[in-house]
């Protein structure tokens, strides 16, 4: 099977399933995540790595199908190095604490070199793409620039880990020692977060043109369902656990989803979940 019929099965099978990928997914790894935080839940099922990155590897699944069409050799390379760069700055922190403060792992996330989890670029660089995506359709004409445009999405990285952090605190994925004023997080991260978002907001500027990230944005009506994924998993741990501030920050990406016209209503309407034939 050559690429472009592979990319063609790739983008039925995500249309054909956006509702149990996008709504059924999130829901149900929230729920299956408190769970496992509150000790509701067998050894074998609380806090599963293999189920945790699977979960998270459907919810990616749109964001792939849509960005896949458009990696070329320059955006591979680009890719490799930001990958690479994830494992230094992630391994870089876990043994020295720098840039994002002292912090360690609470929750098994699967397989690790060097104690840096190797699913680690399918956690970050689909958050950072989302942010880069959502940011070019918010701003229309005035993304061409691209001082506003960088900074800008460095800024939506950092309002995305506003949700995150204090989720994964909540859950025990990760934690600071000493705390943090908010919700656990220590400000510290936050610093850490400019360093490694800039980065990889740079990176994916040189990875992909915008013209063509745009055109097919427009032609791909679930490219940014990883973030409608984002907005009902995290958005729905932090409410469990209090973090309001996060809540109304994930009910921000929402109303960008809305404002974009990329949040179909129709993803929540009660269906029975199914996954079609990838053959």
């Amino acid at each position: 099977m050559d690429r472009r019929a592979l990319e063609a099965r790739l983008d039925r099978l995500i249309v054909d399933n956006r509702f149990t990928i996008s709504v059924f997914f999130p829901l149900n790894g929230a729920v299956l995540l408190v769970a496992s935080a509150e000790g509701l839940l067998p050894p074998p099922l609380s806090f599963n790595p293999l189920l945790i990155l699977l979960g998270t590897l459907v919810m990616r699944s749109p964001l792939l199908a849509g960005v896949l069409p458009l990696v070329g050799r320059r955006a591979a390379l680009a890719l490799g190095a930001l990958v690479a760069y994830s494992y230094g700055i992630e391994f870089l922190g876990v043994h020295t604490g720098v840039p994002y403060g002292e912090f360690f792992y609470g929750v098994d996330l699967g397989p690790t070199v060097f104690g840096v989890p190797l699913g680690l670029p399918v956690f970050f660089i689909p958050l950072v793409m989302n942010a880069y995506l959502l940011v070019a359709l918010l701003l229309g004409g005035r993304a061409a620039s691209r001082p506003l445009r960088l900074v800008s999405v460095v800024a939506a990285v950092l309002a995305m880990d506003l949700v995150l952090d204090p989720g994964a605190v909540a859950l025990g994925f990760w934690v600071y020692p000493n705390g943090g004023l908010y919700y656990g997080v220590p400000l510290s991260n936050y610093a850490g977060w400019v360093l490694s978002a800039t980065v990889a907001v740079v990176a994916l500027d040189v990875a992909f043109s915008r013209t063509a990230l745009l055109r097919r944005l427009s032609e791909t009506e679930y490219m940014l369902d990883d973030l409608v994924s984002f907005v009902i998993l995290w958005g729905g741990i932090n409410a469990w656990f209090g973090n309001w501030v996060a809540v109304a920050v994930a009910a921000g990406f929402g109303v960008g989803l809305v404002r974009t016209d990329r949040f179909d209503a129709r993803l929540l309407r009660v269906a029975r979940p199914r996954l079609s034939r990838f053959w």
